[in-house]
Order: C-alpha cells, then sequence, then structure tokens
C-alpha cells in the first residue's frame, strides 16, 4: 500500500466532519484531540471498523470497499491500549500474528519487539502459560508480546491507539522503544496519550467535534499557538 486517504466520513452515532487527510507510504501522522473528538473513531473507519456513510477512504487510490475485509484487515496491524491476549502460551499469543510461521520467526519477531529477554527469564520461555486475558503478565509484557505478533504479521500499515497511555513510565520506555522499531518503514497513524509520543511525527492532526482543526508538525503548530500549543503548554506544567 502507497498511500491511505480519508475524505469527510461518518461513522455509528458519532460524526466525524471536516475530516480530509492522506498519509504516503512510510510517514507517521500523529492524532491529538480532547475526548470524544472522534480520534479512535477515526482510525477504526480504516479497518472497517465501522463504515463510512459520506465521502470515502481509500488506499492507493482505491476506495477500502473494494477490498475483501480479511485482504483490508491482513495489511493493517493495530496495537490498543487494551490488548487482549488470549487463553494459551506466549508463542501462541504471537504466531497468532501470522499462524504459518516458523517457531525462529516468533522469536526474532519478540526478539524485535523487546519481548525475547523477558520471555526466556520465565520458567517455561515461549510455552509459559499466561492466562486468560494474560493475567500473568505485566501490562509492559503484554504490549510487548501484542507488538510481536504484529512484528510476525508484517503489515505495511500500523494504528496505535493509545498504546502506552495505561503504563508505568518504566514500562513506557521500554514498550515506546518497540513501538519505535515497528514503525520503520510504515504508514503508522498514531493516537496519543502524552504528545512526546508523537511529538515527532512527519504531521500532526489536531482533532475537535468540528473535524481537523490544526495540522503540521510539531514546530508548525507550536507557532501558531492555538489548541496543540496549549496542550503543550499544559503537559510541560504537569512535568
Amino acid at each position: 500500500f502507497d498511500h491511505v486517504g480519508l475524505t469527510y466520513a461518518q461513522a455509528g452515532t458519532e460524526s466525524l466532519t471536516d475530516i480530509d487527510f492522506s498519509a504516503k507510504a512510510g510517514q507517521t501522522i500523529g492524532i491529538i484531540g480532547g475526548t470524544g473528538s472522534g480520534k479512535s473513531s477515526l482510525v477504526n473507519l480504516i479497518p472497517r471498523f465501522y463504515d463510512v456513510t459520506g465521502g470515502e477512504i481509500t488506499i492507493d487510490g482505491k476506495s477500502i470497499k473494494h477490498f475483501t475485509l480479511k485482504s483490508l484487515r491482513h495489511n493493517i496491524g493495530i496495537v490498543q491500549q487494551d490488548v487482549y491476549l488470549f487463553s494459551g502460551t506466549i508463542y501462541d499469543n504471537i504466531v497468532y500474528g501470522r499462524p504459518d510461521a516458523t517457531r525462529e520467526e516468533v522469536m526474532e519477531a519478540a526478539k524485535r519487539a523487546g519481548a525475547h529477554e523477558f520471555i526466556t527469564e520465565l520458567k517455561d520461555g515461549y510455552d509459559t502459560y499466561v492466562g486468560e486475558r494474560g493475567v500473568k503478565l505485566s501490562g509492559g509484557q503484554k504490549q510487548r508480546i501484542s507488538i510481536a505478533r504484529v512484528f510476525l504479521k508484517n503489515p505495511p500499515i500500523i494504528i496505535l491507539d493509545e498504546a502506552t497511555s495505561a503504563l508505568d513510565n518504566e514500562s513506557e520506555y521500554e514498550v515506546a522503544k518497540s513501538l519505535g522499531r515497528l514503525s520503520e518503514g510504515r504508514t503508522t497513524l498514531t493516537i496519543a496519550h502524552r504528545l512526546s509520543s508523537i511529538r515527532n511525527s512527519d504531521r500532526i492532526l489536531v482533532l475537535t467535534h468540528d473535524g481537523i482543526v490544526e495540522e503540521g508538525n510539531h514546530e508548525e503548530l507550536l507557532e501558531k499557538h492555538g489548541i496543540y500549543d496549549q496542550f503543550y503548554r499544559m503537559a510541560n506544567e504537569l512535568k
């Protein structure tokens, strides 16, 4: 996929107005906005968790409705705040990203996600049973397993939906490094909980109930002295 574009769209009961943006292959797009501004609804339109009722979403110039759901979602990797792990082993949970992968490929994906070291320190290693929803693992460990799953899948489009917001500072730092490696060379849309996670994005979109109200990179948005600048000042005051 070389290009992702989205124009005016409405999803479910939540309207997204004046939404018009595109992302080139390999670009990183940061998305920030207040609660209820439609950030998650926006990215959920791309894998068709919702369908647009106006306008269209295109990939490589083709409407996503022209792709089968299987083909579309095969090319999209999603890392969310609430990680879902299945009742089974760590190996089972990673290989779910690509069931035909070899054990060596699973281990390589775990290494790239920064998960291999803690996995091998567990008594049963990759064969460790994680429990329902991964109750035997910490938040940071679960998140790195979910990232390993996406590394194994190797999709060209990545969606990061507040992937580090529920972690403590130490875990967030480790997971952020893993996400940085995951985003390399891929078209990545990141919903931000902390500005630090999108500061270096190629472009940042600021959403309100009126749609995209500001757009640019970090420096350009600060110079506008608008909503993004207010978010930035508030974040610095809380440090």
